[in-house]
């Protein structure tokens, strides 16, 4: 059976309200998401999950598949694993409903990488710091792996940490850039809705600390570049912008 993704998408946000309704490029933004989604080989159903009438009645414009939410949930994982409840599919992919321009291969080497971890409840996806990027950036989290592809730690802070460079990278390429994309066999995301914030993931605000945290195994894969997130007004300009050259 294919995996089913599943995309949260909410209309409050303190940057861009009503982001996923943008529709400057004649699209709804989250139907440039839904259609990435579906164009993935592995994926076999694609789902909006929304607490918001106004979403779910523009997903069903565009003949997408939304389900309505509770409105109480703190974050989009909440928000999958309830959607998740009522599925079958073994492999549930959290698709971030503001990169409209994530590739399908993405999805697919996430896929397949849970496929061939079966120890794993839990993936995603991490690539090479881009020339020109700054790796001390809080807002980028930088993930740290074993021999195996295992995730040790992630932060927002510089690790590994450069002690020879007194921590100025010279070379951004040496560190991982973590992918917020992740797939979950159906029962770990389950559980994982269930376990209680830890200390690690509320000093660094990173959700998949909790993961590491209560010893669960986190598996990544590596694909060559990021997708460009939709957080700012100027965000979407230069996606408009991109769409039409």
């Amino acid at each position: 059976m294919k995996a089913v993704a599943i995309i949260p998408a909410r209309y409050a946000s303190s940057r861009l309200p009503g982001k996923p309704l943008m529709k400057e490029t004649g699209k709804f933004l989250i139907q440039h998401v839904c259609e990435q989604a579906v164009r993935a080989a592995t994926i076999g159903r694609v789902i909006v999950a929304t607490d918001d009438q106004r979403i779910a009645d523009a997903v069903l414009s565009f003949g997408g598949e939304a389900i309505m939410t509770r409105a109480d949930h703190v974050s989009g994982t909440d928000r999958v694993a309830e959607v998740a409840s009522g599925l079958t599919a073994e492999i549930i992919v959290n698709v971030q409903g503001d990169e409209p321009e994530l590739e399908p291969a993405a999805i697919d080497t996430l896929v397949r990488l849970m496929e061939s971890r079966p120890e794993a409840g839990i993936g995603t996806l991490a690539c090479s710091f881009a020339k020109g990027t700054d790796p001390t950036d809080p807002n980028a989290v930088k993930v740290v792996l074993d021999h195996t592809g295992r995730a040790l730690y992630f932060s927002r802070s510089l690790v590994p940490f450069p002690r020879e460079s007194a921590g100025k990278p010279a070379d951004a390429s040496r560190w991982l850039l973590h992918l917020g994309i992740y797939a979950y066999r159906r029962e770990f995301l389950l559980k994982l809705a269930t376990l209680p914030p830890t200390p690690l993931e509320q000093a660094e605000k990173l959700e998949q600390l909790r993961v590491l945290e209560h010893g669960y195994p986190l598996v990544v894969g590596k694909v060559e570049r990021a997708a460009i997130g939709i957080d700012t007004p100027e965000d979407y300009a230069a996606f408009v912008a991109r769409l039409r050259r």
